[in-house]
């Protein structure tokens, strides 16, 4: 017997997330009611995941429902924002109950280690694909921007960048690996982990954050250029996991690391000022961010090799609707 939209909703997303006392009205109605902290600012962004674009068909229900969420809570990462209230649009080929089920879990999980409350939403018919709205809020004034880097300041990235791509090549069958660096490297694709509290903390050292979506060489290029700024990037500093390195060896892993997308990691800058009290209050090896480079004068975004000699790089970044 079909399920209806009304049902679908009870059975699978009514209580799908944390309960938050901030949550004045959730589904259920026209429109969600929320509270917003006081001396606070909303912050908001939105992503949606297609079909064969975003995730390989077929990919497991509880990696897109989870991955639904993830890259937006990636994005308020970024902006050191704590996330709070989400917004559910899934337009689906099928009611399939067990993959919904099993969405549901994804998303619910990933929700309830952030704090995130579903608080609305729309079901509707049609080739598969998610759009999350994520909502949270920042003391005042205190967002972290793309464009407060200078010259001079120091340039991270958290994580090990390249791993997801690997692990999207694995799913496709467009690279082999086996054990445990094949499990690793599927996991960082299907299962992300979105630096939240990382940026959370950065809002006191970094002068500005980028979310890594689109590559590493592409992102830290944006966050350059909204800062009046170039970027040298240091091949040899930009961090690999070991499962990458055995999957395809040392200058592959690097070359992957600055150019792979989905990784959902941190790249920041800070003054070189505020570097030992970072490393201090927020060590490296806790918080799992290394040195790549250093914001420049000249515009672009160049890759150094050891001996300081430019690296040919060509690939900026993934772009929806290149030729």
């Amino acid at each position: 017997m079909a399920v209806s939209e009304f049902t679908l909703i009870e059975r699978y997303f009514r209580d799908c997330g944390a309960k938050r006392s901030d949550v004045r009205l959730g589904i259920g109605d026209d429109a969600a009611l929320l509270e917003c902290p006081p001396d606070a600012e909303l912050v908001a962004t939105v992503d949606t995941l297609v079909a064969g674009v975003h995730f390989p068909e077929g990919s497991p229900a509880a990696s897109i429902g989870h991955r639904a969420l993830a890259v937006n809570l990636s994005d308020l990462g970024a902006m050191g924002a704590r996330p709070a209230w989400a917004l559910l649009s899934l337009t689906l080929p099928a009611a399939d109950e067990a993959w919904l089920g099993e969405f549901a879990s994804g998303f619910t999980a990933l929700a309830l280690a952030h704090s995130v409350a579903l608080v609305g939403g729309n079901t509707t018919a049609g080739p598969l694909c998610i759009s999350v709205q994520l909502l949270g809020h920042v003391p005042r004034g205190g967002a972290l921007l793309r464009s407060g880097g200078k010259p001079g300041h120091i340039v991270f990235v958290s994580g090990t960048p390249g791993d997801s791509t690997a692990g999207l090549a694995l799913e496709q069958g467009r690279l082999s690996a086996t054990g445990d660096a094949a499990k690793y490297l599927r996991e960082r694709f299907l299962f992300p982990t979105p630096r939240v509290a990382l940026g959370e903390r950065l809002r006191e050292f970094a002068s500005a954050c980028i979310d890594v979506s689109d590559g590493l060489l592409g992102d830290a290029g944006k966050l350059a250029q909204a800062s009046g700024c170039g970027v040298d990037i240091e091949f040899d500093s930009v961090p690999v996991s070991d499962a990458l390195v055995e999957a395809v060896g040392d200058t592959t892993a690097h070359t992957l690391a600055l150019t792979g997308g989905e990784d959902y990691e941190l790249c920041f800058t800070a003054h070189p000022d505020a570097i030992a009290r970072l490393r201090r209050e927020m060590p490296p090896e806790q918080w799992g961010y290394r040195r790549i480079g250093v914001l420049v004068a000249t515009p672009g975004a160049r890759v150094l090799a050891g001996d300081a000699s430019v690296m040919d790089f060509s690939h900026s970044g993934f772009r929806h609707f290149d030729p």
